[in-house]
């Protein structure tokens, strides 16, 4: 028995339909993910280069301390002046913290000093931040 014609007609037209649905959906998952993974990118080379504005900061506070007795004498933490505010674009503050404690009749001077290096706008996705720390006895 032989199918009639007119019953066979349109069906390659629904399938080429579906194919391109198919096609442009998959086209449009490769785009996003792809931009997406240029982001994500240019975010995690945004983190490095806050961590070592950062390691800039702690380097230069420590280097100030070490130079000057005075620098860090506060109970609570202080902003170090002259610390170099701005590095390739990142924000940076030094803050410097002292404790002392008595050990076997000599005082022992411990320094916290913290650097935190930012960039961008808080609470966007442009935002990066990093902060390192460093001990030191005097």
């Amino acid at each position: 028995m032989r199918v009639p014609l007119s019953v066979q007609r349109g069906f390659a037209a629904i399938a080429a339909i579906f194919l391109v649905v198919i096609l442009a959906a998959l086209g449009g998952f490769m785009l996003t993910f792809s931009n997406t993974q240029q982001l994500t990118s240019a975010q995690d080379l945004q983190g490095s280069r806050a961590y070592w504005a950062a390691r800039a900061g702690l380097g230069w506070g420590v280097a100030k301390v070490i130079a000057d007795a005075t620098a860090c004498t506060s109970s609570t933490p202080a902003n170090m002046g002259g610390a170099p505010a701005n590095v390739e674009g990142f924000s940076i503050t030094v803050t410097c913290f002292a404790s002392s404690y008595v050990d076997a009749g000599s005082t022992i001077n411990i320094l916290r000093i913290e650097a935190r290096a930012s960039s961008g706008t808080a609470a966007s996705a442009n935002y990066v931040e990093r902060s390192v720390s460093s001990y030191l006895e005097k």
